[in-house]
């Protein structure tokens, strides 16, 4: 502030053009004050002081007051936008000039002077001192020069003219003027500095309001004690698709209720809204629909009441944003979170809340709600042979049957994958949900027509009902599950309802599903050997390997059970591999021609190594590739783009040969036969047994298989021959092998080897 130290460069110009700014405001007054002083000085000594010293010290005066005015001049030229400290320090120096100039008048002039000439020149003084102090307290080195100038005079009058005591007295005056000049001095910097920030904050406000009223999606609003809209501001009046002389005046209430407004049909937020403006209450984050050029926008608008110094309300001041994109997709979040994006249809989490919804009215009413779990049949054949995009669309078509069938009092939604699900909210009885079950197997099972494909799937239905099988969310879509898995077993497009035997079912296969897990490393599956015989003179040809399993605690289980769990728990390659590797060492004991058949899964020919295991047990077990006989299922040529094709060539080229499993039962078709060379087709029992009973289509059947084996270069085996009867026609119909009870039932490895070693044993 002195200027007695520098000052950044981008603080010169501000600070010391406002000190001097400040400053020169009073320059009039102080020379008007030193005037007056300066004649009162000439009034008072004219009698005996020479008029030529008067003069000249008069003179001295103009000449100290005179280039302060010429500063201040030049200074205002330029509005003080060029001040620098040199300018400080020469209005400093201008300060001490004037003050060495009235101590001229106390050295001078007081010689010869009288009591009442000093006391003049003492109140002059005291005067001129007080008025610097006010005058310049802006510029500090100024008032400090001016004040110790004329007080050190002052104090050397004083003493030598009259007595110590009042010499203290002007110095203490001095001294206190000074304290008080440096003390204003430090308030004026102070505001100074708070003034340059406030500056500076309303033009960052001002350009950021500028901006926001340009681009952004909120503006600033206000209204008066009446709520209507007051400075509307350009941004408001655009958020509204209006102009702000249209807005003006009129009530908030109304334009934002827009349309409604004549109807009184308010949203609720519109009516919180008024209530707030009514209690004169402040208010934020509140969402409300605006309706803008007939289209529905939301908006979230907060306020505060305004009120003046004296606490009188004056209206609302606050600020609206258009929230539209950030409603439209918390909503789209909302909804993906609770439906199912392919069907629309609610989703599990959806399900599970509404399920919960219905119990707990179950609870409150003494009523019973129900649940169905629908699991797809064949879907998956349809998913893998025709892609994804079909299956979806197949998945679209299904959701919307369903929901056809289902009524008010039912939610119907999608699980995921193929499984649908449908809460009925009240289920007087239990034929109402068998009706209902049936019905939707009966719509889904129709023909659908996709993408110019006639497909045919089909539903399996389990149903649960609270509170009697369960009385909660999980425990009834657990029992609802347990009885659609029943259904598929018991042979698909079925409905049955959960029954406690089903727990007990589900956990005996959870148990068997743990042990079957084990039962590899512990050694608990072995394998028998069933032969197979020429069908003319009933000499072993080979031996199909099947597997079976002991358990040391639950006895022997059936394949029957194991099995299928095996290919629903994805244990059947592993298990699968193990059968071939040990059929494999054991059938090289046998003689030369005899060979062994063993069953192989989908699963495992999916599996990329598959061929490396073939060529490895082999290797391992000696055993000629000839002697080996796949037995594969028409089902592995369902999955389109695994390769299997390819991968049964690969094996017949390296001599291993192939057996057409179980055809006719499933999804026969003669273009499998096409696509694989195979070495024989193996005819089901249900056919055998038919044939013995004179059954015209099981006997067709078979001599339609034999007559196209026989064209194809193929050897037939009859499957379950059990009886003399069935031997005796199908050695007829023309079958060259035959494998069944009659002639052996399944034997360990040893016994099988033991036919060949003892002439005199029999197949029994």
């Amino acid at each position: 502030m002195t200027g007695l130290r520098r000052l950044p460069a981008e603080h010169v110009e501000f600070v010391h053009g406002s000190q001097l700014r400040a400053s020169d405001r009073m320059l009039g007054l102080c020379a008007a004050l030193a005037a007056i002083s300066a004649v009162l000085v000439n009034f008072r000594f004219l009698v005996h002081v020479p008029g030529w010293m008067l003069a000249s010290w008069t003179l001295l005066v103009l000449a100290a007051y005179l280039p302060a005015f010429q500063l201040r001049r030049a200074a205002a030229a330029s509005d003080y936008a060029t001040a620098t400290r040199s300018d400080l320090l020469k209005h400093g120096m201008l300060a001490l000039l004037q003050g060495v100039a009235w101590v001229m008048a106390m050295v001078l002039l007081t010689s010869a002077a009288r009591p009442s000439e000093i006391v003049t020149l003492w109140t002059i003084a005291c005067c001129l001192m007080a008025a610097v102090a006010i005058a310049h307290q802006a510029t500090p080195l100024s008032s400090a020069s001016f004040i110790i100038t004329v007080g050190a005079g002052a104090f050397w009058m004083m003493l030598k003219h009259a007595d110590p005591l009042l010499a203290a007295i002007v110095t203490s005056y001095a001294m206190l003027l000074l304290g008080a000049s440096l003390r204003q001095a430090h308030l004026f910097g102070v505001q100074l500095t708070t003034n340059k920030l406030l500056a500076e904050k309303r033009e960052v406000v001002s350009l950021l309001l500028k901006e926001h009223d340009i681009d952004a999606a909120d503006s600033l609003w206000q209204t008066d004690i009446a709520r209507r809209l007051t400075g509307v501001s350009p941004s408001f009046a655009r958020m509204l698709g209006l102009s702000a002389d249209e807005l003006e005046g009129r009530s908030i209430l109304e334009v934002l209720a827009g349309p409604d407004w004549e109807g009184g049909r308010f949203d609720p937020a519109l009516h919180e809204l008024a209530e707030k403006l009514k209690l004169r209450a402040p208010f934020s984050g509140l969402v409300l629909p605006v309706v803008v050029n007939e289209q529905q926008r939301w908006w979230e608008i907060s306020a505060s009441p305004r009120v003046d110094e004296k606490g009188v309300f004056l209206g609302f001041r606050g600020v609206g944003s258009d929230i539209t994109v950030q409603k439209v997709s918390s909503e789209r979040i909302a909804q993906m979170a609770r439906y199912d994006m392919l069907t629309n249809l609610p989703n599990r989490l959806h399900l599970t809340e509404e399920l919960a919804v219905a119990i707990e009215q179950v609870s409150r009413w003494h009523t019973r709600c129900g649940f169905l779990m629908i699991d797809l049949d064949r879907f998956k054949s349809v998913n893998d042979t025709l892609g994804h995009l079909v299956g979806d669309r197949l998945l679209a078509q299904v959701a919307e049957r369903i929901g056809t069938v289902c009524s008010v009092n039912e939610i119907c939604g999608r699980l995921g994958g193929d499984e649908f699900a449908v809460i009925i909210r009240d289920a007087p009885e239990a034929l109402y949900i068998d009706q209902l079950a049936l019905a939707i197997i009966e719509a889904v099972s129709r023909p659908y027509v996709v993408d110019n494909h006639t497909l045919f799937i089909g539903a399996s239905v389990g149903s649960a009902t609270a509170p009697n099988d369960g009385t909660d969310a999980e425990t009834l879509i657990r029992s609802a599950d347990l009885a659609m898995y029943r259904a598929k077993e018991a042979g698909r497009g079925k409905h049955l309802r959960y029954a406690p035997a089903m727990h007990a079912d589900a956990e005996e296969r959870r148990t068997l599903e743990i042990a079957l897990r084990e039962a590899l490393g512990k050694n608990e599956l072995h394998l028998l050997y069933q032969p197979i015989v020429t069908a003319d003179t009933g000499e072993v040809v080979g031996f199909e390997a099947l597997v079976r399993w002991t358990h040391p605690e639950l006895g022997p289980i059936s394949p029957v059970k194991f099995i299928p769990l095996a290919e629903d728990t994805r244990l059947i390659a592993s298990i699968g591999n193990w059968v071939l590797r040990t059929a494999c060492q054991e059938a090289a004991q046998w003689p030369d021609d005899v060979r062994v058949s063993v069953n192989v899964s989908a699963e495992q020919l999916y599996e990329a190594e598959f061929l490396e295991t073939v060529v490895s047990a082999l290797a391992h077990s000696r055993l000629p590739a000839e002697r080996l006989e796949l037995e594969v299922t028409e089902g592995v040529f369902l999955r389109e783009g695994t390769g299997v094709s390819q991968l049964l060539d690969k094996l017949m080229k390296l001599g291993v040969r192939l057996s057409l499993d179980d055809f006719g039962t499933g999804y026969s078709s003669l273009g499998y036969l096409s696509r694989s060379r195979f070495s024989t087709i193996k005819i089901d029992r249900s056919f055998v047994s038919g044939a013995a009973r004179n059954q015209r289509e099981s006997l067709a059947i078979i001599h339609a298989v034999v007559a196209m084996a026989q064209s194809l270069e193929m050897e037939t085996t009859a499957e379950g021959v059990e009886t003399e009867a069935e031997h005796d026609i199908i050695r007829a119909l023309g079958c060259t092998k035959i494998q069944g009870f009659y002639f052996g039932r399944p034997m360990p490895a040893a016994d099988a080897l033991g036919l060949f070693i003892d002439p005199n044993s029999q197949v029994a």
